[in-house]
């Protein structure tokens, strides 16, 4: 790619956020109603409406990149470039006033997360991650935790409730070995780890969606972000996540979960 490229995809992903937050502001505490999707996931007329705006926007721009979002049908998923869309990473954290939602613009090149967006509408934060370019919070350079100790270590995760039982028990046997855990911050979470403020994030029942707009933000700021085997995550991943600060946690966060 151009190394121009870079500096136009980075301004329009933050035109995408400064559009999405916009109009999902508009619906933010006031009872907005949901429904639930066949997941038995929630969904409200703001998750719809502030991802056909971004749909919108990326057609008219970039009329031959691919786009995959949660809400709707993808288009061109293919294409060498495609934008990954979550429009309220959260839903349930936003339809009840909680402000740790969030929403998550990736850019895949070739089904490889390049860029990615965490941007935090009420409390005005937000995560920049470009591969080879570092990351930033509100434009601001952003490094992740240099400790090594597990012990030492805060573990995030969104809801004890994403795991099945056998997940729960690896779940569990890696939190006992930590400083101690922390629920309720959404993808909040992975923007305080690329900031140095929390060390690890392990999650499941994720989506695609979910998750590849945090991989450059964390691993661009210093972290690492793999599947539970240690895989790269893509498009066709699967759905559990685990996020470090560094390197040394995150080989021992896998030799845990491989002999759990």
């Amino acid at each position: 790619m151009n190394p121009n490229d870079w500096t136009r995809f980075a301004a329009f992903a933050n035109e995408l956020a400064d559009a999405a937050r916009i109009h999902v502001m508009k619906y933010f505490k006031t009872n907005v109603e949901s429904e639930r999707k066949n997941d038995q996931s929630p969904v409200s007329i703001a998750d719809r409406e502030t991802e056909q705006l971004m749909c919108e926007l990326i057609s008219r721009r970039f009329p031959d990149h691919g786009i995959v979002g949660e809400e709707f049908a993808s288009v061109q998923p293919d294409s060498d470039l495609c934008w990954v869309l979550d429009p309220i990473d959260g839903t349930k954290s936003f339809l009840t006033g909680k402000p740790t939602f969030g929403i998550l613009i990736a850019l895949l090149h070739e089904n490889t997360p390049v860029l990615g967006v965490i941007d935090s509408p009420v409390l005005h934060e937000r995560w920049l991650g470009i591969n080879n370019h570092g990351s930033t919070h509100n434009a601001n350079v952003c490094n992740t935790n240099k400790n090594k100790a597990l012990a030492d270590a805060w573990i995030h995760a969104t809801t004890i409730d994403m795991f099945d039982d056998n997940e729960r028990l690896v779940f569990d046997t890696v939190t006992k070995r930590a400083r101690g855990r922390l629920f309720g911050a959404d993808c909040y979470a992975y923007g305080l780890l690329a900031s140095g403020h929390t060390d690890i994030v392990m999650e499941a029942a994720m989506g695609s969606y979910d998750y590849l707009a945090l991989v450059p933000v964390v691993e661009n700021a210093g972290g690492c972000v793999t599947d539970w085997d240690g895989k790269p995550l893509t498009l066709d991943s699967g759905s559990q996540v685990v996020a470090t600060a560094n390197e040394a946690l995150h080989e021992q966060i896998l030799d845990i979960i491989k002999n759990a």
